[in-house]
């Protein structure tokens, strides 16, 4: 049954005095109740399918970088190093971005079968990995774009992953024309894919659940659509201290595969 408040005061006391058993059950209400239910999601989603978010202690910007040592991290996923030191990118890329055998983990199924049972409007992702298509859903908004597609830059034709992942050269050019194929990546220094954002800023402008789960909000795409939200609900699942946490109603710093199983089989 959906709750009533007279406040917003009220209603912050009410879910923060909840023990963790009840923060599940309210949260299982809020998405039982939501007419449009939203996810936005980033790198700690994917973590728990075996893929290193960036900035962690043990994510991908933190690691040993051997031959790249000399590089910043940010540098090596960027188009001035795209454009600048291409055989330097696409060895970076292959060594690094490859996860085309990663599987969904349980927050990938969880919000799949939210979606099929018309309880989540969509998806909002900052990950390239495709593990929520993988794991059926459809509304997906990758936001940062996805390895799975690539393109010529010149004659624009298209490719599929393993072309790159898979080529022998250093460099990978198009089959037709000879020119450079690149990821359909969203790299440093570039704008964000037109169509998925400006679907995400749709998608949470017409939200009246909002659920943020496996990022801190430190990138700035991620936290505007965040701070574009004015809905009736904010959930917060994160392991980590997330940006915005004095604002949500319900705040787990959990793992988000469990909460979100958890709250499903409610």
């Amino acid at each position: 049954m959906k709750r009533t408040f007279y406040s917003e005061k009220e209603k912050k006391n009410y879910y923060r005095r909840l023990t963790e058993d009840q923060k599940i059950e309210a949260f299982a209400e809020m998405v039982g109740d939501a007419q449009n239910a939203v996810f936005l999601g980033g790198a700690g989603v994917s973590t728990e399918s075996g893929i290193p978010d960036f900035r962690s202690k043990n994510g991908l910007y933190n690691k040993k970088r051997g031959r790249f040592s000399k590089y910043r991290p940010e540098y090596l996923l960027s188009y001035d190093c795209l454009k600048k030191e291409p055989e330097v990118f696409f060895d970076y890329y292959r060594s690094n971005m490859d996860v085309r055998n990663a599987r969904p983990n349980k927050a990938h199924l969880v919000l799949a079968e939210l979606e099929r049972s018309g309880r989540l409007a969509g998806v909002i992702t900052q990950n390239i990995d495709g593990l929520h298509q993988k794991a059926g859903s459809i509304n997906v908004q990758e936001i940062h774009g996805t390895i799975w597609g690539n393109h010529c830059v010149s004659c624009h034709k298209e490719y599929d992953a393993d072309f790159i992942f898979d080529c022998k050269g250093p460099i990978p050019v198009c089959e037709d024309c000879g020119k450079l194929v690149r990821p359909d990546v969203t790299l440093y220094g570039e704008f964000l894919p037109e169509k998925a954002y400006r679907n995400a800023i749709d998608l949470i402008g017409k939200a009246d659940l909002l659920i943020i789960g496996g990022t801190s909000l430190e990138v700035g795409s991620a936290a505007q659509l965040a701070h574009m939200y004015h809905g009736e609900n904010l959930v917060i699942i994160n392991k980590g201290k997330t940006r915005m946490e004095g604002k949500a109603d319900l705040l787990f710093h959990k793992s988000i595969g469990d909460i979100l199983d958890q709250m499903w089989y409610q």
